[in-house]
């Protein structure tokens, strides 16, 4: 009896939870890759629109980078810049789907979209070696992406807007540290729970 492909997807080393979706030929893994990027750069959008202004900083909170951390666990390094490119490019072009629906490269908060990019890839490339399989080692993994949001997102807002680097830290990362830690927790239940579900369905 052949094993399901499910069931090998899991068992392989180096899966990601959407290679568990079964492709019965090259063609249909062509078409379901195709669908996860850009189901994945909706999802970003979408998330994006969960916005709540910072007094004195023009960063809101969002859920736009927990939602492009997911991407790149769920998707894997490969679809994850696929589907990230898609919504910066999308955006930078004019898709008002930016946090509080705003569109162009234009806008300080750009740097936060190019760092999103950057760490979808990263946490996607941590997926594969198991980053996404359990609370501790999914708590590290959303961290390092999160660590990168911000490498690429502040000095590029302090750029844009002159603003001093404290300045910039202090605008741009230190009112979002208890949100990221809560989107972390999140993270920590719901990833390796999504495996979980996945091999009791297999």
């Amino acid at each position: 009896m052949s094993t399901p492909a499910v069931n090998s997807a899991i068992v392989r080393p180096g899966s990601v939870l959407a290679d568990v979706l079964p492709a019965s030929t090259a063609a249909r893994a062509r078409l379901r890759d195709a669908a996860l990027v850009v189901g994945g750069a909706v999802l970003t959008g979408v998330a994006a629109q969960l916005a709540v202004p910072v007094p004195g900083s023009p960063v809101p909170v969002t859920g736009q980078t927990f939602a492009a951390l997911l991407v790149g666990a769920g998707l894997g390094a490969r679809r994850a810049l696929a589907s990230l490119g898609l919504y910066a490019a999308a955006g930078a072009a004019g898709v008002p789907w930016f946090s509080e629906g705003a569109s162009g490269a234009a806008m300080p908060t750009f740097g936060y979209i190019l760092g999103m990019l950057l760490a979808a890839v990263v946490v996607g490339a941590l997926a594969r070696r198991g980053g996404d399989r359990g609370a501790l080692r999914t708590a590290g993994t959303m961290a390092v992406g999160t660590a990168v949001v911000y490498a690429v997102g502040v000095p590029y807002l302090a750029l844009s807007t002159g603003m001093s680097a404290g300045e910039a830290v202090a605008a741009g990362l230190v009112p979002f540290l208890v949100g990221d830690a809560l989107k972390a927790a999140l993270a920590m239940g719901a990833l390796p729970a999504a495996w979980k579900l996945v091999g009791r369905n297999s």
